[in-house]
């Protein structure tokens, strides 16, 4: 086998706390949050005088994790526009599967979500959206039918 698992998937923000804060509503928990720095992550990323501060959240079967980082020095770079349409290259969202998608879509909007596009049925299996949160960070949204 050449891997175990997938660990996380790594996001770089902004502002730290709303993206914390709309991961959170989604139903994802706090693992922990701290700073971060010196030479020992300066070897492995392959910045100098790096000093930024991660969070990582879980999902609540503990399987699926997401690692938030505020960098502080050097401030980070944006390579794409804030508000990139879905078929820009590169990762373009996380999908979850949720139980009430509506209230899910709702309780998203108190922090700023908007849908991508509509909510919409696939057959009798699905309900499906995309969702575009702080950052302009898209997650996906099924909710199984039947």
């Amino acid at each position: 086998m050449t891997i175990q698992r997938m660990d996380n998937v790594l996001i770089v923000v902004d502002d730290l706390d709303a993206v914390i804060a709309f991961f959170v509503e989604l139903g994802m928990e706090l693992e922990g949050k701290g700073p971060v720095e010196g030479r020992w992550v300066e070897r492995i990323i392959g910045i100098e005088d790096v000093r930024q501060d991660v969070a990582m959240l879980r999902t609540p079967d503990g399987h699926g994790r997401i690692e938030l980082v505020k960098f502080h020095t050097p401030k980070a770079i944006s390579a794409e526009p804030k508000h990139a349409p879905v078929n820009t290259l590169g990762i373009r969202r996380i999908m979850f599967a949720v139980d009430d998608i509506e209230d899910v879509v709702a309780r998203l909007r108190a922090h700023g979500a908007d849908l991508v596009g509509e909510l919409e049925q696939y057959e009798n299996v699905y309900r499906l959206c995309y969702v575009r949160g702080p950052e302009g960070i898209i997650v996906g949204l099924a909710e199984q039918l039947g």
